[in-house]
């Protein structure tokens, strides 16, 4: 993939409103205004939506294959902490330590040559990969966001009895969304058809899959005037710090305010 240059670019109120008329013109125009309603109503990150299950967002009746099966929308999506940032939930680990630098106390470095020294004596075929510190991983934040917005109410219920239809035999741990192939998406696979229905469908240059995820935390900020506590808990940040940054005003305005320019002669 691309290397990341700038940040995602924030989609006008216009752009939105091309976006779900080009949606409706394509392939599984329900799943995709699903996926795109949660990205610009609850900022949810690429790898939140992919890795979605049904029994986040609803409750499933009936008996699975009968052709009573109906679902109820909670009030309230609970994001689990293991598919939030920092859980590794996809399991994508590296199996090569990537550091390039690492550092020791004291301590550590005199116990670490104390153990080279012993192994050493016994004979001990002795690695460097050994003696690598741990890296420590974030273990990923849970967080409850209700359920609220019509728009996004609206394109969950519609897609999810679509959902219902194709699959009577859906069960609340499969996954809320699956690709062409058949299963869950991929974070990578989800990144591209997203930032796909941003630039390939609608023209909005520059957009990526985190445009929603920075537009909805932007109008937070910018055009609501919450505080920065608030935009934290609704973005999963887990220091404000990192909220801090959606400060910085959309492009749209700060095209307007060089379009609009007053010099004086």
């Amino acid at each position: 993939m691309a290397k990341k240059s700038g940040q995602a670019r924030v989609p006008k109120p216009e752009d939105w409103e091309r976006l779900f008329q080009e949606i409706k013109a394509h392939r599984h125009p329900e799943k995709n205004s699903a996926i795109m309603r949660i990205s610009q109503r609850l900022g949810l990150r690429v790898q939140e939506i992919s890795l979605l299950q049904v029994k986040e967002v609803a409750k499933l009746f009936g008996k699975p294959g009968s052709s009573n099966r109906s679902f109820k929308r909670f009030e309230i999506l609970t994001l689990p902490a293991a598919i939030t940032k920092g859980a590794n939930a996809t399991g994508r680990s590296q199996s090569k330590y990537s550091r390039k630098r690492i550092s020791f106390t004291v301590s550590a470095f005199e116990k670490m040559l104390k153990q080279v020294c012993e192994m050493n004596k016994a004979g001990i075929n002795i690695s460097p990969e050994d003696f690598y510190p741990e890296v420590l991983t974030n273990k990923g934040k849970s967080r409850d966001l209700p359920l609220v917005d019509p728009e996004l109410c609206d394109a969950i219920d519609v897609f999810l009895e679509k959902r219902l239809n194709e699959d009577p035999y859906l069960q609340p741990n499969d996954p809320l969304f699956i690709s062409q192939k058949g299963g869950p998406y991929s974070p990578n696979t989800l990144q591209e058809h997203i930032a796909m229905m941003l630039r390939d469908w609608t023209g909005i240059e520059k957009a990526t899959s985190h445009s929603g995820r920075r537009a909805l935390i932007t109008n937070i900020i910018h055009h609501q005037g919450k505080s920065i506590k608030i935009a934290q808990k609704v973005a999963g940040h887990q220091s404000p710090s990192t909220t801090v940054i959606y400060e910085e005003p959309p492009e749209h305005e700060i095209a307007d305010a060089l379009k609009n320019l007053v010099i004086k002669q």
